[in-house]
């Protein structure tokens, strides 16, 4: 079953096409991976999808569970049960890391709070009572948004470069939560330049200039890491050079 899919999908900013005739399904209960050139969508697509101000003027179509999205907010796009990761998690000056994480949790008990903090390699003690502000690093709201996220439960998930800010000795938690989710049936799709990213998934599309030019199992969709590339019908052809650092 198709938990996601996108018809004919076109999104213009001042006369120009960011989304052009954009197709794709996302199966329920599969890890994706949207790959592509600096430039190519990928983020505007994932805020298409979360309904996010200023994305939501589109041609074409999204569903969701078979239900159209078009005219949609955010906040009735969360009640449907899709979240997403920003690739710059906010801050919420007076909001406490528990606070946050336990207003978007399932389950508001103690517990379920603490094994979202150890899922995503943060210690509930340490962190519950700081602030979700500019005192944590980069990582460490990443980490905790994660963590929101992962208390959340949700159908699906997008989560924008979700190694961004991270550190390699990190990275492992973040793996975990992505596994986790998984394994509570949440359907995923990650957006990355990194490989190490691109291997959790099952299932890759690869975004260029607004469209998808192939898709198929990370096995195939990885070769273009490797400095590969297909005959591409726009103008801003990535060099090869480029195809393996942006993607």
């Amino acid at each position: 079953m198709d938990i996601l899919k996108i018809e004919n999908l076109t999104l213009s900013f001042n006369g120009k096409n960011i989304l052009s005739n954009l197709n794709l399904k996302i199966t329920e209960g599969i890890i994706h991976a949207i790959i592509g050139p600096n430039g190519a969508g990928k983020s505007t697509l994932a805020s298409t999808i979360m309904g996010l101000e200023g994305f939501r003027n589109f041609e074409g179509e999204i569903y969701f569970k078979n239900q159209p999205l078009k005219g949609l907010g955010v906040y009735e796009r969360a009640r449907l049960g899709i979240t997403l990761g920003w690739q710059e998690p906010a801050r919420y000056e007076g909001l406490k890391v528990s606070q946050f994480i336990k207003a978007s949790s399932k389950n508001k008990d103690k517990d379920s709070i603490i094994e979202a903090f150890n899922i995503v390699g943060i210690d509930y003690y340490e962190y519950h009572s700081r602030a979700v502000d500019k005192s944590l690093s980069g990582g460490e709201r990443k980490k905790i948004e994660l963590a929101s996220i992962v208390a959340m439960q949700p159908s699906l998930v997008i989560l924008d470069e979700p190694d961004s800010g991270i550190d390699i000795a990190s990275l492992k938690n973040i793996f975990a939560a992505i596994k986790y989710l998984h394994e509570k049936d949440a359907t995923i799709i990650l957006i990355t330049h990194s490989l190490e990213v691109l291997k959790q998934a099952e299932f890759a599309y690869l975004l260029c200039n607004g469209t998808i030019l192939d898709e198929g199992k990370v096995s195939k969709i990885r070769k273009y890491f490797e400095g590969k590339c297909m005959p591409c019908p726009h103008k801003n052809i990535p060099l090869l050079s480029e195809i393996g650092k942006g993607v």
